[in-house]
């Protein structure tokens, strides 16, 4: 892989490595470096910048962290443009969750306040091309499902491509790091094929009323299908809380 030519202006700031890691960004957004293009050296980059090497180091730190640049070790290391924005962003809306002890009511609610714009804008902008990949996606789940596997990925990818449908991009970011919060609840508890195909099916009927353009009928069963997931979850985990009150008491037990 060729190194980019990139020609960058010098920075005179207290915080240097901020301004230039925002100078590589504007390059980014504006097309200027695209994702697979390689930075130059750590040398050449502080030449240009008229700063030291460290900073540039922390420059660089930052861009990776916000996943802009992956930065590779070795002699044939170096940073290169990568497109991983939307993994750091619901890898940090997971922490976020995680730390403020988000519970199932509140994220099935989050999820049916946004999911119905979302199912509202794709029946209204939704192409036949999105109903394709939408129905492809469900045709994949069943064939898991036909061969003893459930559709657990196929299930939390649908709402992802509906997302996408709606044609808005901060609905299929928000609903992607929702997805990622609901999917690690999901590996919490127990799963089964028969609750597996349940969903799919319900997604197929979404699927439909999108097709149709059916807007109540897509929200009365995304209503129907996010009740029916938020009880699935509650009692799940009120279940796994008593099997854990009952170890903890026999352990008592035992130690008396």
């Amino acid at each position: 892989m060729e190194e980019k030519a990139v020609y960058f202006n010098p920075i005179k700031s207290k915080r240097t490595f901020d301004e230039i890691a925002i100078e590589i960004k504007k390059m980014i957004v504006g097309g200027v470096l695209r994702p697979g293009d390689r930075l130059p050296s750590e040398a050449e980059i502080a030449k240009q910048f008229n700063v030291g090497r460290q900073t540039v180091r922390e420059a660089l730190r930052l861009l990776e962290l916000s996943g802009f640049v992956m930065v590779h070790k070795g002699g044939g290391g170096g940073a290169i443009i990568t497109n991983t924005i939307i993994d750091t962003i619901r890898k940090s809306f997971m922490d976020a969750a995680q730390m403020r002890d988000i519970s199932v009511a509140e994220l099935t609610y989050a999820r049916a306040e946004i999911e119905k714009l979302v199912i509202c804008r794709a029946v209204e902008n939704s192409t036949d091309e999105d109903i394709a990949v939408l129905n492809e996606n469900i045709t994949q789940g069943r064939k898991a499902i036909a061969s003893g596997v459930q559709a657990f990925e196929e299930n939390m990818d649908f709402h992802v491509l509906l997302a996408k449908a709606s044609k808005n991009a901060i609905f299929a970011i928000i609903v992607e790091s929702l997805m990622a919060i609901v999917s690690d609840l999901l590996s919490r508890i127990p799963q089964s094929l028969e609750i597996s195909k349940k969903i799919l099916e319900e997604h197929k009927q979404m699927v439909d009323a999108i097709a149709g353009r059916d807007k109540d009928r897509a929200i009365d069963l995304l209503d129907k299908h996010l009740d029916f997931v938020g009880k699935r979850f509650n009692s799940s985990f009120e279940e796994l809380a008593k099997q854990n009150r009952v170890g903890t008491t026999g352990e008592r037990a035992t130690q008396r």
